[in-house]
């Protein structure tokens, strides 16, 4: 019997990319704001959350004030919120629904794990909700990547053990947290950037189930 209980899916990334949204919302706060904001500093943000990437955004020196800062992080997620409304299932990225249906015939539980707020709308606007046993948001936990809790409460929703998990990331700051939460990651990516996972893909295409239980062994 196979020891993998369940695979955990960052959303941003993995199964979609809207790594381009997010850089033109940030890029029209940062414009509206007369800051500097260009593909390079957007790097910084990957894996990060909304408020903790307003601070990389901004100036060190800004002198807002917390509520001015919330104002702003709201602004900026208005404007992602808009511009996924494009989204659909056209926008899954290569191998997603291959590898669900294959999880799904070795009866493998299935989680998105994401620190997006939006997570949920996302996963509704590419129509595959039903696909996955749980959907973790950043509403459902409480400390951001490279903390764990975002895999653990996927694990608890599930009624898995962690160390029966692997988790698919496209971030240091994922790969972090899965191995924090006692999981193994794949990483999803360039090899040289996530070089900590126990294997480094470039699109889901390129797994299998039975490269998953190999990880396990």
């Amino acid at each position: 019997m196979s020891s993998l209980a369940a695979v955990i899916f960052d959303l941003d990334g993995v199964i979609v990319k809207t790594d381009e949204y997010h850089y033109r919302a940030w890029k029209r706060l940062a414009d509206e704001l007369d800051i500097p904001f260009d593909r390079e500093k957007n790097q910084q943000l990957r894996g990060v959350g909304r408020m903790s990437s307003l601070k990389i955004v901004l100036p060190h020196d800004h002198g807002y004030s917390q509520e001015q800062l919330e104002e702003l992080a709201s602004r900026k997620n208005g404007y992602y919120q808009k511009l996924i409304e494009e989204l659909s299932p056209d926008n899954l990225l290569p191998g997603t629904k291959e590898l669900l249906d294959e999880l799904d015939a070795h009866g493998v539980k299935k989680a998105v794990g994401s620190a997006s707020k939006n997570a949920g709308t996302v996963v509704d606007k590419l129509q595959v909700r039903d696909r996955f046993d749980a959907v973790i948001t950043g509403h459902d936990f409480e400390r951001g990547k490279p903390a764990p809790d975002v895999f653990l409460a996927a694990t608890e929703r599930l009624g898995v053990e962690p160390g029966k998990c692997i988790v698919f990331e496209d971030a240091v700051a994922g790969v972090e947290a899965a191995h924090n939460g006692g999981m193994k990651a794949v990483g999803v990516g360039p090899k040289d950037l996530l070089s900590d996972a126990e294997r480094v893909v470039k699109s889901l295409a390129e797994v299998s189930y039975p490269d998953l239980e190999a990880l396990m062994e």
